[in-house]
């Protein structure tokens, strides 16, 4: 059988790595859009995670004939009714950084009690074919709290204050072990991987024949 090649559409090094990881057992071929010179920059103008991740992937995959799979995901606090959403990455504006999206986090919610920061991560994932069909797409969430300050230096984005309360550790503490089973990425992984590894079977018999 033929080896099936799946471009990761992501510029974010740190994502990248974690898909890689959740990847990696699996008779696929990864790439990303480093390896193509004509990968482009899409605009993430959806007003949900669905929506951008299904323009990253189709919009891909067109300019790169290959299979795109892209994602989505971000922050959401219940007392910020919701916020930083969609705009997780550049929540403090131009030239966000995770440290300034952290420290801006951090002043919304003061005074806000530890009872009252509910938090959730959303991941959303899309498959698109080389004409830009979407195949799959997949959703997870991760509950969790906003603590009052960071820990850990694991992980990355909000993670240094996301804690698990069952555990008592943020993703910053936890690492990659433990994010690879119980993270939003990971939830939207465990539906989205045996469809891909369904169409992954069925394209490399294809290309045998």
């Amino acid at each position: 059988m033929s080896e099936f090649c799946l471009v990761l559409g992501t510029n974010n090094q740190k994502k990248r790595r974690e898909l890689c990881l959740l990847l990696e057992p699996y008779d696929i071929v990864l790439k990303t859009l480093g390896d193509f010179e004509d990968a482009i920059e899409v605009e993430e103008t959806g007003t949900t995670f669905e929506e951008n991740a299904i323009l990253k992937a189709r919009e891909q995959a067109l300019v790169l004939k290959q299979w795109v799979m892209a994602e989505d995901s971000g922050l959401s606090v219940a007392a910020l009714d919701g916020a930083p959403g969609v705009y997780s990455a550049r929540y403090s504006g131009e030239g966000a950084t995770d440290q300034k999206n952290n420290t801006k986090l951090l002043e919304a919610l003061d005074g806000v009690p530890l009872s009252n920061r509910t938090a959730w991560y959303s991941c959303h994932m899309c498959l698109a074919d080389p004409k830009g069909n979407i195949h799959i797409s997949t959703n997870g969430e991760c509950y969790g709290r906003i603590l009052p300050d960071q820990k850990g230096d694991a992980g990355f984005g909000y993670d240094p204050m996301f804690e698990i309360p069952e555990m008592s550790r943020t993703f910053g503490e936890l690492g990659d072990n433990v994010k690879s089973v119980i993270s939003h990425r990971a939830r939207a992984m465990r539906q989205f991987l045996p469809k891909l590894l369904l169409i992954a079977a069925r394209e490399g018999t294809r290309a045998d024949h």
